[in-house]
């Protein structure tokens, strides 16, 4: 017989037992609504709805305990899983955003008859892989050199410049892969208490999370969702990022609600003293560099802690921070192409070439846990004290959903068509125009998610906390 797959509850329950949270707060969690909702094989819209309740459900409770009273949260799987693709939702005055692919990024096909993915989003990283093959700087040019090489050789050569390219696997290969099993030895969500401070009690306030002070030093989609959400519940977040570095319009736009955008240049002495002054002060340290990359500048968890002995400091990687891999750079779309699921979803859909997973269910999945770490840390700091050090990565976030099981006929369903999409959006003012984006898919009955500051460009405020 074959066992029940587990239901977005119990996932949820689960989450709360390893944060050592307790349940009683789970009898105040309503779930609507069924799977499949996206097109896949992979339960893409149970991990959705589960990693939105355990953040919404965590921002009720920290409420409760700093005095508040108990409230409900419900969360339906189709606006949680079309908030996964908040991104594509996204629309600037009624027209459709920027867009948010490179000409180069995509599947290509090598010589060995393998396929690699490329990542070009980055302008430095479209060089890099021009410049390594030797080729003209299109698509054609990259496709017809590629055919020279074999695709493994290709992706290591690539990650020895630090270009972020995957070469296609199938489960059975990852599982082989040397870095498979430090992988699979990572807890979801690595947690741990990193200073000795005396319990800091939960801020009081209207909403939540109002009166926490939260550095964003991340990019693109994963980190980024992840202040987006402590924002939704009141926080206040400002994301640090440097004037020289790359970033991708639609996804500061989508992910930029609810923020102050200042920017510092971390290669300077004046820059970092500016971020070691912010950090004093701040509750939430939240980062995405590359592995050790500020680590490099003064700016590990541990040199954290002794700057602000209660700081709860969040560190996302693609690969986690052991074995072979934990130097390599990744994207959600890459990690997805490395570890399998482009081939098992081609695979379930009768296809050779890679498939990819319908949303950025990575990025969005390991977001909204390191929301949820981050209010588990909160609460845990409360009660014991200290400072906490969270960890998550992108390929164990891949490891818990292919964890989930497999939908036989996934695959089958449609595509949510726009009037079933109109009734999760809404539309704000902005720093880019009128915004039309997802809402936020936790609704709790007495501090309604909303984001009180519009998406603005990066550096529109300056890099200090608001008196």
């Amino acid at each position: 017989m074959t066992e029940p797959l587990p239901t977005p509850r119990d996932l949820v329950a689960a989450l709360w037992r390893e944060a050592s949270l307790g349940e009683a707060p789970l009898d105040r969690l309503t779930l609507t609504g069924a799977e499949p909702v996206l097109p896949s094989s992979f339960r893409v819209d149970a991990l959705a709805q589960a990693v939105v309740a355990a953040s919404g459900l965590a921002a009720a409770e920290i409420a409760r305990r700093a005095g508040g009273a108990a409230q409900t949260v419900s969360v339906d799987i189709a606006h949680a899983a079309n908030e996964f693709r908040s991104e594509r939702h996204l629309r600037v005055d009624g027209r459709d955003a920027p867009e948010l692919w490179d000409a180069l990024a995509g599947v290509y096909h090598c010589g060995d008859g393998r396929f690699v993915r490329l990542h070009t989003n980055f302008p430095h990283h479209r060089k890099g892989v021009v410049d390594l093959l030797e080729c003209a700087d299109t698509r054609e040019g990259v496709a017809g050199t590629l055919q020279r090489w074999r695709a493994e050789d290709f992706e290591t050569a690539a990650s020895e410049r630090g270009l972020v390219v995957a070469m296609m696997r199938s489960f059975a290969e990852w599982d082989g892969h040397p870095h498979a099993p430090f992988v699979a030895a990572q807890p979801l969500v690595d947690m741990a208490r990193i200073s000795d401070s005396p319990p800091r009690p939960l801020p009081a306030g209207p909403r939540p999370l109002e009166g926490l002070r939260v550095l964003d030093l991340t990019r693109i989609i994963a980190g980024p969702v992840c202040g987006r959400t402590l924002a939704a519940h009141g926080a206040t977040v400002l994301s640090i990022t440097g004037p020289h570095l790359p970033f991708i319009l639609p996804a500061v736009m989508d992910t930029g609600r609810g923020k102050l955008r200042g920017q510092l240049d971390l290669r300077t002495t004046e820059g970092r003293a500016a971020l070691a002054e912010l950090a004093r002060t701040a509750d939430v340290f939240v980062q995405g560099y590359r592995p050790g990359g500020l680590a490099e500048l003064g700016f590990a968890p541990e040199d954290l802690a002794r700057l602000n002995p209660s700081i709860v400091c969040v560190s996302l990687t693609a690969y986690g921070v052991e074995g072979p891999w934990s130097g390599k750079r990744g994207f959600d779309s890459l990690v997805q192409t490395a570890t399998g699921f482009n081939h098992a979803e081609a695979e379930a859909a009768g296809e050779t070439k890679p498939r990819a997973l319908p949303c950025q269910a990575l990025d969005h999945g390991a977001g909204y846990l390191m929301a949820f770490a981050v209010m588990a840390a909160l609460m845990r700091r409360a009660q014991d004290g200290g400072a906490w050090r969270i960890r998550v990565s992108l390929a164990r976030t891949a490891l818990w959903l292919r964890g989930l099981g497999r939908l036989p006929n996934g695959l089958a369903t449609r595509e949510p068509t726009p009037a079933e999409v109109a009734p999760f959006l809404e539309q704000v003012e902005s720093g880019f125009g009128r915004l039309t984006s997802v809402r936020h898919a936790a609704v709790l009955s007495r501090t309604p998610a909303m984001w009180t500051r519009p998406s603005m460009p990066l550096g529109a405020h300056p890099p200090r906390w608001p008196d």
